[in-house]
């Protein structure tokens, strides 16, 4: 079939070499500029979107998808919590903990840390310690022996190892004839984790269950019971359901509330990065512009010998937009191309990057994760396509504009 001659012409204007080779160069420019903006625009928010990912999925195998805890601090029937938590269809799992502050001393060295008590046999159906075990198992920690499992950063900060000795002092004092003395017992490391979450593994402790109750004097009490949902983006409904469903004394939380800020700003810093690239995307689209100008400028003559062939000033136009529209397409297939190869092969080119510069991109005591993780979602894909090359129609209006405007006998005048 035969195509309409505005798209003959525009396509042929694209592909002829013209007079003035800078406005090629800029041409070349304007598809480079599109295709980089495109490209950094696809990357950095697939990086985000794994960032992000990754985040939860570390943050909540070590925390929880819902928590119920006692109002005075302690859950005198948790294993009943457990029984009407578990009749909610979305509930897969229960695991009672005891979570109170302490500090560990190995030597001359102390750090205040977070410790949790924990049944190990219940613990790996709420949580994910056992993948991300370096050293020992959770098993290892029995009731009357006194273990506790460190993490790695809290372990090579005490500069202690498997087999070690470590003090656990608790804030509860005790009350003697001498005056007020700390509570304190003497642990044995039995395994070190790495959940690669800096804030956990520099500052998280596991013991069993029965000795935080004995170390904090809390009896057959525990802090609460933690949750594992089918669906972890349910949190918000099962917590208000099961609010009505358990009838202990108990207040219920879930990682919507615990994190909720941290994942908001998170979502934030994505959005904020798309407007601050896309702007760099519409620069590079806009140039464009002064393509086209020059093409309009180059191509006078032709345009007035086409007005008086009979063409339409919607014609002149719609040549002038094929042929932006053109440029605008080859950057946005070079840069969603390159920018999907890169965003599949992060894994890979950081590394290389870091090796090469000899230099870490991601500390981890900083970003809380030490690897560069990229997630590839096709709908911000599409978005991005769609946003560049609407700018870059947007782009052609003005310089076609003008083109249509031309009058035939003026620019005929000196020919």
């Amino acid at each position: 079939m035969t195509l309409p001659y505005e798209i003959l012409v525009g396509l042929r204007y694209t592909r002829a070499k013209r007079r003035i080779h800078f406005i090629s160069f800029i041409s070349l420019i304007s598809i480079l500029g599109v295709a980089l903006g495109v490209a950094a625009l696809i990357v950095v928010l697939s990086v985000m979107n794994g960032f992000q990912t990754e985040l939860r999925t570390r943050i909540l195998g070590v925390a929880s998808h819902v928590q119920v805890f006692g109002m005075d601090g302690a859950l005198p029937d948790w294993p009943g919590a457990a029984r009407d938590a578990r009749t909610h269809p979305e509930v897969v799992a229960a695991a009672p903990f005891i979570e109170a502050q302490a500090m560990l001393t190995a030597g001359q060295t102390a750090r205040g840390v977070m410790l949790r008590g924990i049944e190990p046999s219940l613990e790996d159906a709420v949580a994910d310690f056992s993948p991300h075990m370096r050293s020992g198992k959770l098993e290892d920690l029995a009731a009357g022996r006194f273990g506790i499992i460190l993490g790695r950063d809290l372990a090579r900060n005490l500069r202690v190892q498997t087999g070690s000795k470590i003090t656990v002092i608790s804030p509860q004092a005790a009350i003697t004839p001498a005056g007020i003395i700390p509570r304190f017992r003497v642990f044995t490391v039995v395994g070190v984790f790495d959940v690669g979450m800096y804030e956990y593994d520099a500052s998280l402790a596991l013991v069993h269950l029965t000795d935080a109750q004995r170390l904090y004097r809390m009896g057959d009490t525990v802090s609460g019971v933690r949750l594992k949902l089918r669906d972890l983006f349910d949190a918000p409904r099962v917590t208000r359901e099961l609010s009505g469903m358990i009838r202990a004394n108990a207040y219920l939380s879930n990682w919507t509330r615990s994190h909720a800020s941290f994942f908001r700003a998170v979502q934030i810093e994505k959005n904020v990065m798309f407007i601050i690239l896309s702007l760099i995307v519409a620069v590079a689209t806009f140039n464009i512009v002064s393509t086209l100008v020059m093409a309009v400028t180059d191509k006078e003559a032709d345009i007035a010998i086409l007005r008086t062939l009979g063409a339409r000033p919607g014609s002149i136009m719609a040549v002038f937009i094929i042929q932006g529209a053109l440029i605008g397409a080859i950057g946005l297939i070079l840069g969603v191309t390159g920018g999907v190869a890169l965003a599949s092969n992060v894994d890979v080119v950081v590394p290389f990057i870091e090796r090469l510069l000899g230099t870490q991109i991601l500390a981890k005591d900083v970003y809380a994760i030490s690897n560069l993780p990229s997630e590839l979602q096709w709908d911000d894909v599409a978005g991005v396509a769609g946003i560049t090359f609407a700018l870059a129609l947007l782009a052609t209006l003005y310089p076609s504009w003008r083109a249509a405007r031309i009058n035939p006998a003026e620019a005929l005048r000196h020919e």
